[in-house]
């Protein structure tokens, strides 16, 4: 055998061994898995929904006149602390007392008149139950009694209301509060018809807001009374507030929006959200972006929502591996060594991410999340293809996963 020949065996002998090596690594790295582990631990469980609104006074208070003429003088201005009955504006009484002085002339007439009727009646209602004077005169007599008693009652009313009137003259503060609206200057001619003109707006106590939020038809179902609220408004981007939902409004408030081609009706319902003011911050009419929990507990038990989806079956195990199954409805799986054990769990409220687990488990448990086939670094482009190809077929595919992976 020549040198040629030997060394032609011992390159094929070399390139045969090789091969096989190949083929038993990349087989041993397709088989590869991969078990992914949480702690069953104690956290915070939240969901939820946005919607926005705008901050309004607990209390807020318009405050008109019911009479027409000119605002002579106004003693408050935007901003300015006032309380119960104090005196913030008056009007012209010129027109008003006059108005006051004819209706007392004419009260004064009916009266008058009424009290020469009475005696007048009183008088012929004798002579008539003598039989002195005829049925027709003692019936006007009675006619004319009745009408200046009626005259008399016209006359008394239009006083009261003419006084009453002058009284609205002075307008002063229905409640404590500050003024953030005055819509009247000194001279200023106000009608009274229909609607009465506002002159200022008076709120109570800027340290207890509310947001009134306009949360969708399709979330509305899952906003109770009680529920925590955060926001925060575009004048203090960097501080969350917090609030607490206090009413649902029934009644529905619709939005119209259109564009060239169609036109849709958005249903809104408002929710009211109190919270607390203290520094004076929230400032009436500012936007608030809201976040409303519907489902909010904190220091629960709870694990990742993946872990109760997991489930120990070929391809992930060997022939070698034990289950040990168990009954429930829900179940999470720990392992020891080449032994899955499934323990029976009641779970509570879920966000989608994490689970509350009442019962069954422990704090400080290890349980399986999810479980991956894969390859090691070593393997070449087609190896990690395919074990792209043979992740778990009952886990989700992790974060990045769609995106093609470069070999190295």
């Amino acid at each position: 055998m020549n040198k040629k020949k030997i060394i032609l065996i011992v390159i094929a002998a070399v390139i045969v061994i090789g091969g096989g090596i190949w083929l038993l690594g990349g087989s041993k790295a397709k088989s590869k898995v991969t078990f992914a582990t949480a702690t069953v631990s104690k956290g915070e469980i939240s969901e939820s929904i946005t919607a926005t609104g705008s901050i309004e006074p607990v209390t807020e208070v318009e405050v008109g006149t019911q009479v027409s003429g000119i605002i002579d003088k106004i003693y408050v201005d935007y901003n300015s602390v006032v309380t119960k009955g104090q005196l913030i504006a008056e009007m012209d009484r010129v027109t008003l007392q006059s108005t006051l002085a004819s209706q007392q002339a004419a009260y004064d007439g009916a009266k008058a008149a009424l009290e020469y009727q009475e005696k007048l009646y009183n008088r012929n209602k004798t002579l008539y139950e003598k039989q002195l004077i005829s049925d027709t005169a003692y019936e006007e007599v009675v006619y004319n009694y009745k009408t200046a008693k009626s005259n008399f009652d016209t006359a008394a009313a239009n006083l009261a209301t003419a006084e009453r009137n002058l009284s609205y003259a002075t307008i002063t503060s229905p409640i404590d509060g500050v003024v953030i609206s005055r819509d009247v200057e000194e001279g200023q001619t106000v009608a009274s018809g229909y609607e009465t003109p506002t002159l200022f707006t008076i709120a109570a106590d800027l340290t207890q807001m509310q947001v009134v939020a306009d949360v969708d038809e399709a979330d509305i179902g899952g906003v109770e009374e009680g529920q925590r609220v955060t926001f925060t408004v575009d004048a203090y981007p960097n501080d969350t507030f917090t609030g607490v939902v206090k009413q649902i409004r029934l009644g529905e408030s619709s939005e119209s929006s259109s564009s060239s081609s169609s036109s849709t009706t958005v249903v809104t319902y408002e929710v009211v959200i109190t919270t607390e003011n203290p520094d004076f911050k929230l400032k009436p009419r500012l936007t608030a972006n809201v976040n409303i929990y519907t489902i909010d507990r904190n220091d629960v038990l709870c694990v990742p929502a993946r872990a109760l989806r997991f489930t120990p079956e070929k391809p992930l195990i060997s022939d070698t591996d034990v289950v040990v199954d168990c009954e429930g409805e829900n179940k999470v799986w720990t392992r020891q060594g080449n032994t899955f054990t499934a323990h029976a769990v009641e779970i509570g409220i879920t966000n989608g991410i994490n689970t509350e687990i009442i019962s069954g488990v422990t704090e400080g448990m290890e349980v399986i999340t999810e479980a991956t086939l894969g390859t090691s670094a070593a393997t070449t482009t087609e190896a990690t293809t395919s074990s792209d190809s043979e992740r778990s077929p009952f886990m989700p595919s992790p974060p990045g996963s769609n995106k093609k992976k470069s070999s190295k």
